[in-house]
């Protein structure tokens, strides 16, 4: 959730430092702060609230430049947003500025223990914990990347951590735990950041660290050693993205702007994967061998990756006929699932870095299990923790509320359930042929469904004081009917709820009153006859009971409208890509609604872009 920046070098500091944390504000976060090492002291800033505040304050009393710095974008987890419980913390008695992303377990004890040792605490977190012991540690060693490697091994939880010393000019050191931590590598500068967002500006050359591995940066270069010293060489990586690729472009908001860049998402996720009249795929480790003796697949995933992965389910089943499971990630684990060598779990993430997900991944390779993870982040923690990883090339998502990943991650599903269903020879060439075909078409498909948002944007506008929408679908619209009311939910803050059609009649049925708002997700009478009348029934029954009946439904598809009040229009495609076609009108509406709701639908309340803790 927090983001973290490093810098050394010879920009000025508090910029760099400020233009980091300003791209890395879509993680979500309640407070801000920087330190700064310059004259041989230690300078810091922190407020609560959003990065304006902190910017405020730095333009009526400007710290130093400097030649090194951290910075930091804090949520709350031990003690309120303050100023006193934002970050940095110091140590060695002011001489020692430290940041942190994570939860250190054991805090009370080690605070306990430092406090009988005379030390005085400012706040109520556990980050300054880490501070105080870090700056003893620094008293005994005189060295930053000593003291750090002497510290990660009291720590307990996650973490990573960021830290300078007045005594070590031009030395940031930077340590992760079950927790991201990235270097970028300059001309005469470095950079430490909890994603690339942070320094990508500057340079495009990045390595991540792995699991428990220590960070030291200088103007000259970076070292990286594991937790018991040993030097290792972080495997490099360019980011195939600019800094402008992360700028709202005139756009309202960032996900306005992500919403118009689907059609982009799906050319880019399927560029170099259709040869032909085929799939072609580089999945590493995941040889046809290995495919063929698969028995079983479970996806894991949290939110609405795991919306996605319910479409996947559906296409994976069909097209290669091997049972297909969706797992909630959080609760994986926990429920000691049955995995062995012929199972492979697909792990959905867009950061790469979702905790619940990275855990759900580490247990499933400690049972044995094949593992894939389908992310569209570089370098980040899943894909190396994985055997194989199918990147899906969305671009960078600012906006909390996913939408382009959205249809990115169902894209790379539908890739994969094609090759596997090619190499287990469940389905003929045509068949592949067939389907690849439309692929090809979904991003024209999707500009077309972009160029006719005026009737969903008077919609929304409409509905601004509505307080409650329900979602129904069926097959492959039953997900896309969880994800549109997820996102209203998300940013629009009002009662959202998606049910499978067949439920209704279960339950349901009793929300139904007059005025009741329905989106009714509808699948094709062409390939899917007996569906269609089905939800024609549902929509006449609700429609009996005085709802307001919104239909998203294929272009000529007439046995819809005498029980519609509005329909909106998607082009003809195959069942498995309908959800590609018939989300977007949802997030369309999301995103209008809390617009005429006078709403921030990038930053909605309470949440974060990306989820790093348990």
């Amino acid at each position: 959730m927090c983001g973290i920046v490093g810098y050394t070098g010879e920009r000025n500091t508090v910029e760099v430092l400020l233009e980091g944390l300003s791209r890395l504000e879509y993680r979500g976060y309640d407070s801000a702060g920087i330190a700064v090492v310059a004259d041989d002291a230690v300078a810091s800033r922190k407020r609560g609230g959003k990065l304006k505040v902190l910017r405020e304050s730095l333009e009526s009393a400007p710290l130093p430049e400097g030649s090194i710095g951290i910075g930091h974008t804090r949520w709350a987890t031990h003690g309120g947003p303050t100023d006193q419980n934002a970050h940095p913390h110091l140590g060695d008695e002011g001489r020692l500025a430290l940041i942190h992303n994570g939860i250190i377990e054991n805090f009370a004890a080690l605070r306990a223990e430092l406090e009988a040792a005379g030390e005085a605490f400012e706040s109520e977190t556990d980050t300054e914990a880490a501070a105080k012991l870090l700056g003893r540690a620094f008293r005994e060693t005189g060295d930053l990347t000593s003291a750090m490697l002497q510290v990660v091994g009291r720590l307990e939880g996650q973490f990573t951590l960021l830290a300078v010393h007045q005594e070590q000019p031009g030395v940031v050191v930077g340590a992760a735990h079950n927790s991201p931590l990235l270097v970028g590598f300059g001309e005469g500068e470095q950079f430490l950041g909890s994603d690339v967002s942070a320094f990508v500006k500057y340079t495009a050359s990045a390595a991540a660290l792995d699991n428990d591995q220590v960070a030291t940066i200088t103007p000259e270069g970076a070292s990286v050693v594991d937790f018991s010293g040993a030097p290792v060489e972080p495997k490099r990586f360019e980011v195939d993205w600019d800094a402008s690729a992360a700028d709202k472009g005139g756009w309202t908001s960032f996900m306005a702007k992500e919403v118009s860049e689907g059609p982009e998402a799906v050319a880019n996720t399927l560029r170099g994967r259709l040869v032909d009249d085929s799939v072609a795929l580089e999945l590493g480790a995941l040889d046809d061998a290995v495919l063929r003796d698969l028995d079983r697949i479970v996806i894991v995933a949290c939110g609405t990756a795991a919306y996605s992965g319910l479409v996947g389910k559906y296409a994976i089943e069909t097209w290669a006929r091997i049972p297909v499971e969706v797992d909630l990630a959080h609760e994986f684990r926990y429920r000691d699932p049955v995995l062995t060598p012929r199972t492979l779990v697909i792990s959905i993430s867009q950061s790469g870095e979702t905790m619940d997900t990275k855990m759900a991944v580490q247990h499933a390779r400690a049972q044995g299990a094949r593992t894939l993870s389908i992310c569209n982040t570089q370098g980040s923690t899943i894909p190396r923790e994985s055997d194989a990883v199918l990147y899906t090339h969305a671009g960078p998502e600012v906006a909390v509320a996913s939408t382009k990943a959205f249809l990115a991650q169902v894209i790379g599903q539908l890739l994969f359930g094609l090759h596997l269903a090619k190499v287990r020879g469940t389905i003929d060439d045509a068949a592949i042929a067939e389907v690849v075909g439309e692929l090809r078409e979904l991003p024209d498909e999707l500009r077309q469904v972009l160029a006719e948002q005026d009737p969903i944007k008077e919609l929304a506008h409409w509905m601004s004081d509505t307080r409650s929408v329900l979602f129904l679908g069926r097959n492959v619209g039953y997900p896309v009917a969880l994800e549109g009311a997820l996102k209203l939910k998300e940013i629009s803050y009002i009662h959202a709820e998606g049910f499978a059609g067949g439920e209704l009649k279960h339950g349901p049925i009793a929300l139904i009153e007059p005025g009741q708002v329905v989106f009714v997700v509808v699948p094709s009478p062409r390939h899917e006859p007996l569906l269609h009348s089905k939800i024609v029934s549902n929509i006449q029954e609700i429609r009996a009971r005085g709802a307001r009946v919104i239909v998203v439904a294929e272009a000529g598809d007439a046995a819809v409208l005498p029980y519609a009040d509005i329909v909106l229009r998607v082009p003809l495609t195959l069942p498995m890509l309908e959800p590609v076609l018939q989300v977007v009108p949802l997030h369309i509406f999301a995103l209008e609604l809390a617009t005429a709701k006078g709403l921030d639908v990038d930053q909605p309340r309470n949440l974060a872009k990306s989820v790093t803790v348990e």
